[in-house]
C-alpha cells in the first residue's frame, strides 16, 4: 500500500468514526448538532488524527484502540478552528472550502459547537470501550490532551497571537507563539498513538516527542509559506489572510526562501529522531515529508 491509500485508509476510518460518535443531525437540540456535524465531517487534512494512528502503529498498538483518540484530538482541533475564524478572532468566512460555521449558522450556535466538540473530546477518552483499559495511561492520555489544548498549549498560542498583531516578533518569540498554537496538539496526536500501546517503551515515547516538536513546527511554518504563495481555491480558506490582519509569520520575517529551508531542516530532524525504527514508522515518515510539500 502507498503512503498516499494508507492515509486514504486511516481519514476514512476517522470520518466514520466520527460520524458515529457525533450526535445525528436530528437528534436535539437539532441545530446544535447539525453545525457540530457541518463543522468535523466531510472535509480536512486530518493529519492530527493520523498522527494517532501513525504514532500508535509505531509503538505496535492495536488499531482499534486508536479510533478514540484520533477522533478526540480532531474534535479539539475543529473546535478550536470554528473558534478561531470567530469575529472576535480572525474573522475568516472561508473554511474548508465553505463558509465558516458562524457564517453558515450564526457565531452563538459556532460558539456553542466549538463548545461541545470540546466536551465530546474529552467523553471520547473517558468512556470510548475500545481504547487502552489500563485506566492510568488513560488518565494520562487525558491530561495529555488537556495541556495540549489549554492555555499552556493551543489556547495559549491563540492568545499570544492575538497579542502579536501588528507587532514584530522576533524568531524565538515567532518559535514559541507556534509551538503553543499548533506545535502542543500535533505533539500530543503523536504521543497519544504511542500512549495506546499495551506496554509503551518511555525511551520509544521521546523519541516520538522529539519527531513531534519538530513536525509540529514544521507544519506551521509550512502554513505561513502557503499563506503566502497558496491560492484560496487549493487552500480552502481566504489566501493572504495573515498578511491582511498583519500577523507576524516566518516568511514575514526571515523571507520565502528561508522558511522553505527552515521547515525542510525541521523534517529532517524529525526523521532522525526515529532513524532506528524500523518499518513501522513509515506512515510518520511519509505525514513528515507530506508536510512540507503540501499544497493546502
Amino acid at each position: 500500500m502507498s503512503g498516499e491509500q494508507d492515509v486514504a485508509a486511516v481519514r476514512e476510518r476517522v470520518e466514520e468514526a466520527l460520524d458515529r460518535w457525533i450526535p445525528p443531525a436530528r437528534t436535539h437540540p437539532a441545530r446544535l448538532h447539525e453545525a457540530m456535524r457541518y463543522s468535523a465531517l466531510g472535509g480536512g487534512k486530518r493529519v492530527r488524527p493520523i498522527l494517532v494512528h501513525a504514532g500508535g502503529r509505531a509503538m505496535g498498538a492495536n488499531p482499534g484502540r486508536l479510533d478514540g483518540p484520533a477522533c478526540a484530538v480532531e474534535l479539539i482541533h475543529v473546535y478550536s478552528l470554528i473558534h478561531d475564524d470567530l469575529p472576535a478572532m480572525d474573522d475568516d468566512d472561508l473554511r474548508r472550502g465553505k463558509p465558516t460555521c458562524h457564517k453558515a449558522f450564526d457565531e452563538a450556535m459556532a460558539i456553542l459547537a466549538g463548545d461541545a466538540m470540546q466536551a465530546l473530546a474529552f467523553q471520547i477518552l473517558a468512556t470510548d470501550p475500545d481504547m487502552i483499559p489500563n485506566p492510568e495511561r488513560r488518565l494520562r492520555m487525558t491530561e495529555l490532551l488537556a495541556r495540549a489544548a489549554g492555555s499552556r498549549g493551543m489556547a495559549g498560542g491563540q492568545a499570544i497571537d492575538l497579542a502579536a498583531v501588528g507587532r514584530v516578533l522576533d524568531i524565538a518569540q515567532l518559535e514559541d507563539m507556534h509551538v503553543h498554537k499548533t506545535g502542543a496538539l500535533i505533539r500530543a496526536s503523536v504521543l497519544l498513538g504511542g500512549l495506546s500501546a499495551d506496554a509503551p517503551d518511555e525511551g520509544r515515547l521521546e523519541q516520538l516527542d522529539r519527531f513531534a516538536k519538530s513536525v509540529g513546527l514544521a507544519f506551521q511554518i509550512r502554513d505561513d509559506i502557503l499563506d503566502e504563495e497558496g491560492d484560496t481555491e487549493t487552500l480552502g480558506k481566504a489566501q493572504g489572510a495573515d498578511r491582511a490582519l498583519n500577523k507576524p509569520t516566518y516568511p514575514a520575517l526571515i523571507g520565502l526562501e528561508a522558511s522553505r529551508e527552515e521547515a525542510r531542516a525541521l523534517v529532517e530532524r524529525a526523521l532522525s529522531a526515529i532513524e532506528d525504527f524500523g518499518p513501522e514508522a513509515d506512515l510518520l515518515r511519509w505525514i513528515a515529508r507530506y508536510i512540507v510539500e503540501r499544497m493546502n
